[in-house]
């Protein structure tokens, strides 16, 4: 990407984000899940868990967009053409910003490629710079669900951003706590406490004053990040990456679900989701942390 290809206006971005949002509320375009959440706390650390009070609107959706692939012929893509309604900015010359249409979390974006890509492609220095460029105006976590094993429900690269902090009430993301116990080793470092393989990195929160910057350095981490845990970089596989302004990690994944429970990239923030009691049983009889273990790649 040339040099000042960034479309997005500096401190456009909340603002743009609000008043979609409420558009879309109102035309019925977005569609929250409602959920209610309570605290589940495994090796000392609380894990932020939400258990889903509907599914319907999600399943319904699913099934008319298999309906459509099969007349089609074609898998349905929900990014090309995206919903206007759901239009929250153009970011650069090969990135735009849409409201999850599906949100379990206020003001969820997603980061999408203009033209198609895979999911389970490596990250590029545009990816980088649409995040940087997001993350100048909007404090949130960043996530990438790299492959289907990863949590991917769709094949169109994209990245997503929810805004801080996740829980209500203490560290801003849960797994927090974990990171000021980094162990570092040349560029990458380890969390002595996740039980399962993982590579974390500090990221310069001045990089938001100019995204190509970040984006140059933030690329080179990742690669390294990857190669730390023993993924390809010309043909990785599946993995989950979080960052914020301030740090950056990279997990493996081994499977996508642990029984029923999926499992994605907020998942390794401290975040997990189960769509009924159930599950929560099952969640709270094996532990969180143990959950994630299963799903990643054991150390």
């Amino acid at each position: 990407m040339a040099q000042g290809k960034i479309l997005l206006k500096p401190g456009s971005l909340w603002t743009s984000v609000k008043e979609q949002t409420e558009h879309a509320l109102q035309c019925g375009a977005l569609l929250s899940i409602p959920t209610e959440f309570e605290f589940v706390e495994q090796d000392n650390l609380r894990f932020l868990v939400r258990i889903l009070s509907n599914l319907n609107r999600k399943k319904a959706a699913k099934e008319k967009q298999e309906k459509q692939s099969a007349t089609s012929g074609q898998e349905f893509n929900p990014f090309l053409p995206y919903e206007e309604d759901l239009f929250v900015a153009d970011i650069s010359d090969t990135h735009v910003c849409i409201l999850n249409k599906f949100n379990v979390v206020d003001y969820h974006l997603l980061i999408i490629t203009r033209a198609f890509e895979e999911q389970e492609s490596l990250l590029t220095l545009e990816d980088f710079t649409a995040m940087w460029a997001c993350l100048a105006d909007f404090n949130g976590l960043a996530f990438y669900n790299c492959g289907k094993t990863a949590g991917a429900s769709q094949r169109h690269k994209h990245l997503q951003l929810v805004p801080l902090p996740l829980a209500p009430s203490g560290p801003q993301i849960p797994i927090e706590p974990q990171l000021r116990t980094a162990q570092f080793q040349n560029s990458n470092a380890t969390l002595p406490k996740l039980p399962f393989v993982h590579a974390f990195a500090p990221l310069d929160p001045h990089w938001v004053q100019s995204p190509f910057a970040g984006a140059q350095a933030t690329e080179q981490l990742y690669r390294t990040l990857l190669h730390a845990v023993g993924l390809d970089v010309r043909q990785s596989g599946a993995y989950n990456l979080l960052a914020t302004r301030e740090w950056m990690l990279i997990v493996p994944r081994s499977q996508e679900h642990f029984q029923s429970i999926s499992v994605n990239s907020l998942g390794f923030a401290g975040a997990l989701l189960v769509r009924n009691p159930a599950e929560m049983e099952i969640l709270k009889a094996q532990g969180p942390m143990t959950i994630l273990k299963n799903v990643a790649v054991s150390n």
